[in-house]
């Protein structure tokens, strides 16, 4: 099994508590385009609080993807500065995953 990737389930909340460092990027992209394909409008991404490296590498993938309209801590009852909201703009309907 090592080596296959691990299918989860696309809901508009993702916790990167399970997800290794070195795989944080990629994890979030790939997230980021699902969530959009499934007609996700906001989402919200759980880094956690600690020192804010986490935080700082959703805000910058959020920040560089052309889908991504507005990005914010998530409100105090949703994990406040632990989570990142982001608005998702709609999928293309012709392929769903265009950015």
């Amino acid at each position: 099994m090592d080596g296959e990737p691990v299918r989860i389930p696309i809901t508009d909340v993702f916790d990167l508590h399970s997800v290794p460092d070195c795989d944080v990027k990629a994890v979030v992209e790939e997230y980021l385009l699902e969530a959009r394909a499934l007609g996700c409008r906001h989402v919200r991404i759980v880094h956690g609080r600690g020192i804010g490296v986490r935080r700082e590498m959703v805000r910058a993938i959020l920040a560089r993807s052309g889908f991504v309209a507005a990005f914010h801590d998530a409100p105090a009852e949703a994990g406040g500065w632990g989570a990142t909201v982001a608005e998702l703009l709609p999928a293309d309907p012709a392929g769903g995953r265009a950015s």
